[in-house]
């Protein structure tokens, strides 16, 4: 079990303030910790891979397919005149970006 002297050491490391029964309540939830991981090194992962995510990624990409409108040839023509300014068969429209 860790010392009071070692949680108030922590505890000022962390700048933190602590009650006397925080301390004491500190002192043996460390420990537990402590002993935790004392366990956890004593376990046998050599036939353990190493990894980054507990799960495997995978990008998953649809089919970039094109998409058919019904719209006529006249109806782009009508809606191109009625807009203010064209440019090469676009609509010209003010810079959002600069």
């Amino acid at each position: 079990m860790i010392s009071k002297k070692q949680v108030q050491h922590i505890s000022n490391l962390a700048r933190l303030k602590l009650t006397a029964k925080e301390i004491a309540k500190y002192q043996k939830e460390l420990s537990q910790i402590l002993d935790y991981v004392e366990k956890l090194k004593k376990a046998d992962v050599s036939n353990v891979e190493p990894a980054s995510r507990s799960f495997e990624v995978e990008n998953v990409m649809r089919e970039d397919v094109q998409k058919t409108t019904d719209s006529k040839p006249q109806d782009t023509k009508k809606l191109m005149d009625l807009t203010p300014e064209t440019k090469e068969g676009y609509l010209k429209v003010k810079s959002i970006l600069r």
